[in-house]
């Protein structure tokens, strides 16, 4: 069996495999660039003559190098700069002669189409160069792994695929070759990977205790092997990573010294020289016999720190994160006054969601089509080289995706790809003829890599915000200092620091049920309990007491209804105004309004919804004379001021008519039907759409500030008002 499942067993020279991946390089970039032509001529998608990024964590990333370049940053403004992502951003930066934006914009696909160098290597290393190429060409461009590298596409994926692929070429060469000279690379590699991507600990967990029953399985008597474990159990502890890689060096100065040094034929003795080859050969047994002990040591010694570090607390922790969720849709929080329930925002997230097979399929092979035949060229080049054994935990975790969200896919891409590659060698084993060899390898890769072509030509994937709305935050950096607080959603946390240079109470890394509460509160309750509740939760936050619980030991509550109560009737006692909060408005934010409100609809000592709101919007509007149909089955009788949702028809309150006139203040105009009637349409005639909105949803701080410019003057002022996004300024 094993005799079929050779390929060409040897290995290209130096020159060749650099040629490859030079080739391999040029060809992931270059086909990031079709994104780039794509929009080049998309004026709105620009900012100071830039394209935009086009992921909303991107600008969490940029906020940190911008604060490096310029020497300093806010206390508790949540800027990254002590992050790989960002520093190495603003190293680039200095180096680079291109503007901050240009790099920004197409780091990730230079970094991230490294990808092709380990998979060529891996090829290199088994012998099977021509299976490294291929996969180096199909993988990096691949349905997945594109989305995730693209240009545009800023963030720590542009590495986080990339580096454990070098730590699986690492491992192999280690196996393949047993040399101590290249013991280093795969704890260097695991230790940046951990340095890079700290959630990585679980994949390199996974990795290493692959290695470790591969040792115990088929290599047991191998001290190179539990050399290259101990290595490895270093370089996962959670220590700093320069005293790690010291530690890593030293070690592997000391072992490389003792082994390949000579120190054991200094003492010459007496006699002809086959005597004194014989005792040389025995003083070099019995140094090794010796330096076995030694390894062995080491291997117990680290194997026992690694167990006792806590890092598999975090294994632990993730596992039940990913995989083993609550089925509520609340999370508990211990407050210093009891329990109190909040949302799960696990539930809002899309990447966490299943995803049909026909997409999991796709996102790593291209079609499914290419899916099963990499299934097989996997399978059977694990069982070729078992040491590709390490790669199980990355083709897990992107099996992961079907069942538990479609961003684990991209795991699995590079080893799909190697099995694609080893498939497409064998079918040309044997063939004599070099050009028909590889015009029949290349065609092969050329009919993988089309669907993932077609993919990348029709994946328009936009900015994250036009240049409309990033205006209206560049003129806030104007208006506000470094010190007030923007109160928004946070999906537009990361992008309003960068462009405003402000705080944020949730952003794309902070927003557990507890911190969305007060977020969402301000946003859906009235206005004068909104404000109420953005003071108390800026100025807590201000003292690193972010919890309800914490308003609530300070006013002698144990009930969270009497704090909500005195936000209502205004009777709270409020801290010292310490700085200014700015409410950001944008319309964007209609499309998610119904999400945004989950948080603060929630009884918060049961977990049950309390407040179920209603809320329709709708682009699809016919006017045949007497009826509007908003479509999904709902339509306003205009005659009878009724509404029918369904087979049900209910009166309305109010008919809302607002319009942009040509100086561009908005204009509103309410036609009252039948007072105390629960329902309002609001006809937003310059956006084209039409709301169906119940009384709560209607008094909400967004819908009057933005959709009605209903401004309580005693509480809010006016500061940005565009058709796009509002700012308005808290007063109290």
């Amino acid at each position: 069996m094993k005799r079929l499942l050779h390929t060409e067993d040897h290995e290209w020279s130096i020159s060749k495999i650099s040629i490859a991946i030079l080739l391999a390089f040029i060809f992931s970039v270059s086909l990031r660039y079709i994104w780039v032509d794509q929009f080049q001529n998309a004026e709105s998608f620009k900012w100071l003559g830039q394209l935009m990024i086009n992921t909303n964590d991107g600008y969490y990333f940029a906020e940190g190098a911008r604060d490096i370049l310029a020497g300093g940053h806010q206390e508790l403004d949540s800027s990254p700069v002590h992050d790989p992502a960002a520093q190495i951003t603003a190293l680039f930066a200095k180096l680079l002669p291109f503007t901050f934006e240009t790099i920004i914009l197409w780091i990730p696909a230079f970094l991230g189409s490294l990808i092709v160098v380990p998979l060529v290597l891996i090829g290199q290393s088994l012998r099977q160069p021509l299976m490294g190429v291929v996969a180096a060409f199909v993988g990096s461009i691949t349905w997945s792994y594109y989305n995730r590298t693209m240009v545009g596409y800023y963030d720590t994926d542009m590495l986080t695929i990339v580096l454990p692929t070098f730590v699986v070429w690492a491992i192999i060469s280690n196996i393949r070759y047993m040399e101590n000279r290249f013991l280093p690379t795969a704890p260097i590699f695991v230790s940046l990977y951990l340095f890079w991507y700290p959630q990585s600990v679980s994949l390199n967990l996974a990795i290493v205790g692959i290695l470790f029953i591969y040792t115990v399985i088929f290599h047991r008597k191998d001290m190179f092997n539990y050399k290259l474990l101990s290595l490895l159990f270093i370089s996962l502890l959670p220590i700093d990573i320069f005293v790690k890689l010291i530690i890593i060096f030293a070690v592997f100065g000391i072992i490389f010294y003792y082994e390949n040094g000579e120190h054991y034929g200094e003492e010459r003795v007496k006699g002809d020289g086959k005597d004194e080859v014989v005792v040389l050969k025995a003083k070099k047994r019995k140094l090794n016999m010796n330096l076995d002990k030694y390894i062995l040591g080491l291997f117990i010694v680290s194997g026992i720190a690694l167990l006792f570090s806590g890092v598999f607390n975090n294994l632990i922790h993730q596992v039940v994160g990913y995989i083993v969720r609550d089925v509520s849709s609340t999370v508990t929080n211990e407050g210093l006054m009891g329990s109190l329930h909040f949302y799960n925002v696990v539930q809002t997230v899309r990447e966490a969601s299943a995803i049909p097979f026909e997409t999991f399929a796709n996102r790593i092979s291209g079609h499914e089509a290419t899916f099963w035949i990499s299934s097989l060229g996997v399978i059977l080049m694990m069982f070729r080289w078992r040491v590709l054994l390490v790669t199980i935990p990355m083709v897990g975790l992107g099996y992961l995706a079907h069942k538990n969200g479609l961003r684990f896919t991209v795991y699995a891409v590079p080893i799909y790809a190697l099995g694609l590659g080893y498939l497409i060698a064998l079918s040309v084993k044997g063939m004599r003829n070099r050009y028909v060899k590889y015009s029949i390898a290349a065609a092969l890769t050329a009919l993988a890599i089309y669907p993932n072509y077609k993919h990348i030509e029709a994946y328009k994937v936009p900015v994250v915000f036009n240049n409309n709305e990033v205006a209206v935050l560049d003129q806030l950096k104007y208006e506000a200092t470094r010190e007030d607080y923007v109160l928004a959603w946070w999906d537009y946390g990361y992008p309003i620091r960068y462009y405003s240079d402000v705080k944020t109470l949730v952003d794309g890394g902070q927003h557990s049920g507890a911190i969305n509460y007060p977020v969402s509160f301000s946003l859906m309750r009235k206005p004068l309990e909104s404000a109420n509740m953005a003071r108390l939760a800026v100025e807590y936050r201000e003292m690193s007491r972010y919890h309800l619980a914490h308003m609530m030991e300070d006013r002698n509550l144990t009930n969270p209804d009497e704090l909500l109560k005195s936000l209502y009737n205004n009777s709270v006692q409020l801290p010292e105004k310490t700085r200014d909060i700015y409410y950001y408005l944008p319309l964007r934010m209609m499309d998610i309004f119904p999400t945004v409100g989950l948080f603060s609809q929630i009884d918060l000592k049961s977990g049950n919804q309390a407040i179920k709101p209603f809320f329709y919007q709708s682009r699809s509007i016919r006017d045949d004379g007497r009826t509007i149909h908003m479509g999904s089955g709902i339509s306003f009788d205009k005659q009878n001021a009724t509404v029918k949702i369904g087979n049900t028809e209910r009166p309305i309150d109010s008919f809302y008519i607002t319009q942009y006139d040509q100086s561009g203040k908005l204009q509103v105009h309410r036609l009252q039907s039948r007072a105390g009637a629960n329902l309002s349409i609001i006809y937003m005639k310059s956006y084209g759409k039409m709301l169906l909105v119940d009384n709560f949803t209607l008094n909400s701080t967004y819908v009057q500030l933005f959709v009605l410019e209903n401004i309580p003057t005693d509480l809010f002022e006016p500061v940005i008002m565009t058709p796009i996004a509002k700012v308005f300024k808290l007063k109290k």
